[in-house]
């Protein structure tokens, strides 16, 4: 995972107009059910993070790509356990982890609304959460606005959290 981050964030660094379309391509990876068991993308989205401040990135459009792409993210997955509520516990790679999906039922139903705000920031959260609130039909708007204003958040988070690390590194590099 380190050996792809690095190698994305070195193409971004050289490659700058495709930050954002990068980004919104990972958020949307990270965030779409069963593709995140297999894509953590998160590393990534920080190392191009790392990037905003030390190379001149615009901050805005690869911020507001990342909400985007995790929204999307979130949207499909909630559709798909929308439509296939009964057979998605059979599903690869739900399949292999059964305990995912229970999990994630316990949670919308004891959290709500808010369990989208909430599992947009736990890994193994992320992309079960929005699948589960599709399978027990969660309201539909109420869904969409917690999903879209908590991946913006998510995005913001994680690319001003690489942005701060690459600053402080800096600082302490010019330091000693």
């Amino acid at each position: 995972m380190e050996e792809f981050a690095h190698a994305l964030a070195n193409y971004v660094r050289d490659h700058q107009a495709w930050a954002a379309p990068i980004v919104l391509v990972l958020a949307f990876a990270e965030s779409l059910a069963f593709v995140s068991l297999l894509v953590p993308a998160w590393g990534a989205l920080i190392a191009i993070g790392a990037l905003i401040g030390v190379s001149g990135i615009s901050f805005w459009p690869v911020w507001i790509a990342g909400g985007i792409g995790a929204a999307l993210g979130d949207w499909v997955s909630y559709w798909f356990g929308y439509r296939y509520k009964e057979h998605v516990a059979q599903m690869w790679p739900l399949s292999k982890y059964p305990e995912i999906l229970p999990r994630g039922e316990a949670f919308v139903r004891d959290w709500g609304v808010p369990s989208i705000f909430i599992g947009r920031f736990f890994g193994p959260l992320r992309a079960s959460v929005p699948l589960a609130a599709g399978i027990f039909e969660m309201s539909y708007w109420p869904f969409q606005i917690a999903n879209f204003v908590s991946a913006l958040l998510w995005s913001g988070v994680l690319l001003l959290f690489g942005d701060v690390m690459a600053r402080l590194a800096e600082l302490i590099w010019r330091a000693f």
